[in-house]
């Protein structure tokens, strides 16, 4: 099994990369959707609304992600406090789910005798201590104007944008790795652009499988 890891920023395009990778035959482990998913159980439910009150809640009984990340996406000390309560209870959970899909895949393909390819999309990805068990990295380079202008596509206010680059920062820059492990994709330009450079990273693991 080839494990694939993708790192860059918010904006940078890492659902866009891992997207091509899944046409192209890989298997990816989407860390967001599963963090959603854990936040759906309900154990995680009461956990959350004990630390963080009944206000977390819609009235579906639902936890309404976006007053959440209110809470713990900010500029003040109270913000990353929050975020370090959340992830403590949401981030074991995930990593619990990435593993044992990992294991999974890892038993897959030893039964059948192929080579899979597995693509971690998990954000800041280095930071988590996810670098040690990805054979190989994707990083991902965009113009910081570029990524700015994604986001607010997104709908994203500047106060928005500035608390997820804090959280960002507070974690960055990660653990060092080999260069020689990391592969560079310029994702400013235009998505055949973007494409063309992931089309040439699954070239040198697949030689001439590409799609006609």
């Amino acid at each position: 099994m080839t494990t694939i890891g993708l790192i860059g920023k918010i904006g940078a395009g890492k659902s866009t990369v891992a997207r091509r990778l899944e046409e192209l035959g890989a298997q990816v482990i989407d860390a967001d959707k599963i963090a959603h998913e854990v936040l759906a159980e309900a154990d995680v439910k009461r956990e959350v609304v004990t630390h963080f009150g009944a206000s977390v809640l819609g009235g579906n009984g639902e936890l309404q992600r976006q007053v959440l990340a209110e809470r713990v996406f900010g500029l003040t000390p109270t913000h990353a406090a929050a975020l370090t309560i959340l992830e403590k209870i949401v981030h074991p959970r995930v990593r619990q789910r990435i593993n044992g899909r990992l294991d999974h895949l890892q038993a897959a393909g030893q039964a059948t005798g192929k080579d899979a390819k597995v693509v971690l999309d998990i954000p800041l990805l280095l930071q988590a201590g996810w670098g040690d068990a990805c054979d190989c990295l994707i990083r991902l380079e965009c113009n910081e104007t570029v990524r700015q202008e994604r986001l607010k596509q997104r709908g994203w206010s500047d106060l928005q944008r500035e608390a997820r680059a804090a959280a960002w920062d507070r974690r960055a820059p990660g653990p060092p790795v080999p260069e020689g492990k990391i592969t560079t994709v310029d994702t400013s330009g235009t998505l055949a652009y973007t494409l063309e450079q992931v089309d040439r990273f699954w070239s040198a693991l697949h030689p001439g499988r590409l799609p006609g």
